[in-house]
């Protein structure tokens, strides 16, 4: 076996993934990589000449053509026609034959040979993913023109039927165009699934023809503060019915299906802001402009079932989805347990508490459901009670929930959070955007196994696949979305495709390259977080001695970092990063990440190294303080559309740690600080909030030396939040310290009223704000 060979079999050969050559082939980028690879001897070279055919005449092989070519396209700048009786010989053949030896409908086969290429399959969908693989063959860098591929065989079939994203749009809404977007790149990617949260305390989003004011008063909300700070008068929206027609058609055109979810029965508020009477207390709340966990649930009398028949009823026409998912999740019962009208009900029920209620409450969705050939999906919460003997359970809190739903024998799909949450951040760098902490790499969904070790080979059956969830509450816009989501799709998709034993985390970054070519090409707005170069130093170490050793990494330790250290941008020609650098200070470190065949993999970070900037320090890069792990990022507003700036909060305790710093000569301190809306509804988790005196009216920033039970070194009132600007600076003279000290810093402000965050905190040396002399 020759050196390329051995590269080939290092990236695919696994117990899984057999590849075998005999030319000087290279692994094909291929995201995600197929089941079965064999390579043989010649190439097949793709241009403008080279037609598509439809082999079999069949009007949906014509449309997945016809979709091959538009891809190519818009990626290659080549275009192929589409055609069923091809002047030559050579061509790209698209066939549907019942021979196919493959169980699996989404199953396909490949074949690249010197005289063309020929994709054949059982079934139409299978038929797709062989072209969405081809289209991946075809665009194998970021060059544009024809295309030589290398002779091989694929014959390639989805380890799980359940293959999923889902995006939330009632907290922020996408447009139906930015739909289509996320649709293609789901197809692309072979994801089935698309499943769409449309209802929830802000904001009910699907036209129900019966019942007009869920959307006419359900969804729209006023924003916190609205019309001032950049915040809209009211927001909201919502799909109309034949919107809703256009979408679905338009992922069933792609394979897709549509799974909408409507919530119950918590997370109603929306809904019980348009019909009272739907709700427990008979009382009109508004449509919420918080986040978090609300204590609305619906009603359990037949009116409201009336209402959740007749909904469904709406749903089912719009959605052939063979399931509805019902939610079932973060349901507090406190309004059930003070409802005398409830109480009665769940007594007369023989019920023994409000979790079997909930219980009843679902079976008797699932019940309705069932009688009209569809099937309940909903939250693992809905184990706590009767679940329907067929309905299937979606485990986010952890995989506990799958554990438990298989061992019942009910289908699940794991979907846990933090593991599969893309709301959360995928880096704790400064530059990142608004999101969830903890970090949730692009490495740590590619390592996520849906399959728990827990289950043994039969109720493993009963694991249909694993989903990827994007909550928006801290994504307003589709370029959230679009960060968040991408690549960590990319490893999603290997995940629900590809055999287990053939994951390969290095293989997948070496095949990235090509992927973030594409993306680009589709000016999708992808993160390069994974790649992005850290540039690190000792802090104490530099500002005691004017000198440093310069460390550069990134996540994925895997990539070629170039850098400079005189401001220039770093090219793949400048100095290779291999092992930390002895500078001098000051300086401008800038790096960048590139591949082996040189292409950009994350666009240059820089740092200025100096004294003053190592005095200074973002609220971002300070941890919270020991006892509360909670923390977010958010943006100066909660409908705010830009990408930055973002902050840093914990809405149980306000308080963080600068870090340890020679504090000899440091006479004063000066803080960026923030005032953000206390938007957030904790439910019974709100007595975890750490409430402190305060000796001003508005509160105080205390600054303490080391812990947070040290000497207060200086104590920052707050200003009037009625008269005040958001960002606003706050300065004070230190006392004399020796040595080095961390200081923790803690808003005493208010609990009832609004959160404070830290932008950034500076010490000082000399008399002035600003002078470090």
């Amino acid at each position: 076996m020759n050196l390329a060979r051995l590269v080939v079999c290092l990236s695919f050969c696994s117990a899984a993934v057999m590849v075998h050559a005999a030319t000087s082939a290279v692994s094909p980028p291929l995201i995600p990589l197929p089941a079965r690879i064999s390579y043989v001897d010649g190439a097949f070279d793709v241009d403008a000449k080279t037609p598509i055919v439809v082999a079999d005449r069949d009007a949906a092989t014509r449309k997945t053509a016809d979709y091959l070519a538009g891809i190519v396209a818009r990626t290659r700048g080549l275009h192929l026609r589409v055609e069923e009786h091809p002047a030559s010989p050579k061509a790209i053949v698209l066939q549907r034959d019942p021979q196919v030896a493959m169980a699996n409908r989404e199953g396909y086969a490949l074949d690249v040979t010197p005289q063309g290429i020929r994709i054949s399959a059982r079934d139409a969908a299978g038929l797709f993913y062989g072209a969405m693989t081809l289209a991946q063959l075809l665009t194998p860098d970021d060059k544009h023109g024809p295309v030589h591929v290398v002779a091989m065989h694929i014959n390639d079939q989805p380890r799980f039927v359940w293959r999923g994203l889902m995006l939330d749009s009632a907290r922020h809404m996408q447009s139906i165009a930015e739909i289509e977007t996320l649709l293609d790149q789901m197809a692309q990617h072979k994801l089935n699934t698309f499943h769409w949260h449309l209802t929830d305390d802000q904001g009910w989003r699907i036209e129900i023809k019966r019942y007009p004011e869920l959307t006419r008063t359900g969804a729209w909300r006023t924003p916190v503060d609205a019309g001032r700070d950049g915040q809209p008068l009211r927001y909201g929206g919502f799909y109309t019915q034949e919107q809703i027609r256009q979408l679905v058609a338009y992922a069933a055109a792609r394979y897709i299906t549509v799974v909408p979810e409507i919530d119950m029965p918590g997370h109603a508020q929306a809904a019980v802001a348009s019909y009272p009477f739907l709700g427990v207390t008979g009382k009109r709340p508004p449509v919420s402009e918080d986040w978090g966990v609300h204590p609305y649930l619906y009603n359990v009398d037949d009116a409201t079932f009336t209402f959740m028949d007749n909904v469904l009823d709406e749903v089912m026409a719009l959605f052939p989805s063979h399931y509805i998912h019902v939610g079932g999740d973060e349901a507090v019962k406190d309004q059930w347990k003070a409802s005398p009208a409830v109480q009665a009900k769940m007594h007369a029920l023989g019920l023994k508490d409000e979790d079997a209620l909930q219980g009843w409450f679902i079976s008797r969705l699932g019940s309705y459901l069932s009688a009209h050939g569809r099937r309940l999906i909903g939250w693992d919460e809905i184990l706590g009670g009767a679940v329907p003997a067929d309905a299937a359970v979606m485990s986010w809190r952890g995989t506990q929930g799958a554990i438990d739903a298989a061992r019942q024998g009910h289908d699940v799909v794991l979907s846990p959070s933090p593991d599969l949450y893309f709301d959360q951040l995928q880096s704790d760098r400064a530059d990142e955007i608004a999101g969830r902490i903890p970090v949730r790499s692009l490495a740590s969904v590619y390592a996520f196994e849906p399959v728990p070790k827990a289950l043994n080979a039969s109720q493993a059956t009963h694991v249909l696949g694993a989903q990827a969830n994007v909550w928006t509450e801290h994504m307003p816009t589709i370029a959230h979305v679009e960060h968040a989501m991408f690549p960590r799709l990319d490893a999603l998709s290997e995940v629900d495709w590809s055999p287990a034993a053939a994951r390969d985390w290095h293989g997948f970054l070496a095949r990235l390259p090509a992927q973030f070519a594409r993306y680009r090409e589709q000016q999708i707005g992808y993160a390069d977080s994974a790649f992005a170069p850290d540039i690190t130093v000792d802090r104490t170490i530099a500002l005691t001695t004017d000198a440093a050793q310069l460390t550069l990494t990134n996540q994925t330790g895997d990539d070629t970092l170039h850098y400079t250290l005189d401001g220039s941008v770093p090219t793949v020609a400048s100095p290779l990063y291999s092992t930390p650098l002895a500078v001098k200070l000051p300086l401008t470190v800038r790096a960048a990440a590139f591949s082996s065949s040189g292409m950009l993999l994350a666009s240059p970070r820089q740092r200025l190294l100096d004294r003053t900037s190592l005095l200074s320090v973002s609220g971002n890069a300070m941890p919270n303080c020991p006892g509360s792990d909670f923390r977010l990022r958010v943006q100066p507003m909660p409908d705010a559309v830009s990408l930055a700036p973002v902050y840093s909060i914990n809405v149980f305790d306000s308080c963080q740690f600068y870090p340890s710093t020679p504090m000899d000569g440091m006479t004063r301190i000066h803080v960026d600080a923030v005032r953000l809306p206390r938007n957030y509804q904790l439910a019974h988790d709100a007595k975890l909030v750490v409430s402190r005196p305060h000796s001003t009216p508005f509160g105080e920033l205390v600054v303490h030396l080391d812990g947070c039970d040290g000497d207060v070194l200086v104590t920052l009132p707050l200003p009037d939040p009625s008269r005040s600007v958001r960002r606003f600076p706050l300065d004070a003279a230190l006392p004399m310290s020796h040595g080095s000290h961390a200081l923790c810093l803690i808003y005493s402000a208010p609990i009832e009223g609004d959160l404070y965050a830290l932008d950034r905190v500076t010490l000082l040396t000399g008399k002035a704000t600003g002078d470090t002399r």
